[in-house]
């Protein structure tokens, strides 16, 4: 657990949570998260939202959305007409998420939403963000080596203390984003969102959780041009948040157009 608090965030414990997901092309398991949320939320707080981040799916997502909101027409979906990199949708599911407390995990059912009574349990007063870790990674073993050099990067560049930054199944104080913005569009939104909340020295607990195999469609990450954006979105991160001066002004930008460039190019190859 790391020490340290945040200046201007109430000490409420979590009992108001808006739950959201990001979905992209999760269409075979964007249902069982959400069931398995709204039981879980039920049975463990006070007042609850649950949010889906339609990410400009192009399987069966919003079908099955659709017909969820039938089945729970409290659940609130929101639609991309274009695709907006993982960054954005967490970004949108941030901006619209209006309880208290917010937690996220991904649509593809890599993580077991009933496992946020972990990170509800492992609250204390003072903690701001309680944290997952991967107790065992259930990939290949490419993603495995790949997702520890990019740990490994993350710590040594950034200077992260955090056990598992890519591990996506967090619970936060919502007010903490009253005090930092995040900018990214890729994955590496991830280690910007720990590094910002690391300096504003927010308290954060950490708790381990179960991964799983994914079991519908592909990552959409381990695919040579994403992982080449995620390696200039991780640089360009590097100059903004460690080297701020603005004579990097101008290769920020440039490296943010190679990002943009690789992502669209990615978006068009995967349409064909």
């Amino acid at each position: 657990m790391s020490a340290g608090s945040g200046s201007a965030v109430s000490r409420e414990a979590p009992d108001s949570v808006s739950v959201f997901f990001p979905c992209y092309n999760d269409g075979g398991t964007i249902a069982s998260m959400v069931m398995l949320a709204y039981r879980t939320l039920r049975e463990t707080v006070d007042e609850f939202e649950v949010i889906v981040i339609n990410d400009s799916s192009r399987d069966s997502s919003d079908e099955v959305l659709q017909e969820l909101q039938r089945l729970y027409p409290e659940l609130r979906v929101v639609r991309h007409e274009q695709n907006r990199g993982y960054g954005g949708a967490l970004r949108a599911g941030f901006a619209h998420a209006t309880k208290a407390w917010v937690f996220y995990t991904d649509g593809d059912a890599q993580y077991d939403p009933r496992e946020l009574r972990l990170l509800l349990a492992a609250w204390a007063p003072g903690v701001d963000v309680v944290n997952g870790y991967k107790i065992a990674r259930s990939d290949p073993f490419y993603r495995i080596a790949i997702g520890k050099l990019y740990h490994w990067a993350a710590h040594l560049a950034f200077g992260l203390k955090i056990r598992d930054v890519d591990c996506d199944f967090r619970l936060m104080r919502r007010a903490i984003f009253d005090e930092i913005s995040l900018e990214s569009n890729s994955g590496v939104i991830c280690v910007e969102m720990m590094k910002k909340v690391q300096d504003a020295g927010y308290r954060i607990a950490e708790v381990p959780v179960h991964h799983y195999h994914r079991v519908y469609a592909g990552s959409q990450f381990f695919r040579l041009s994403r992982i080449a954006a995620a390696l200039v979105g991780f640089a360009r991160l590097w100059w903004r948040l460690r080297r701020p001066d603005r004579a990097r002004a101008a290769l920020i930008k440039q490296a943010s157009t190679v990002e943009e460039t690789l992502v669209s190019a990615e978006h068009e190859v995967s349409q064909e």
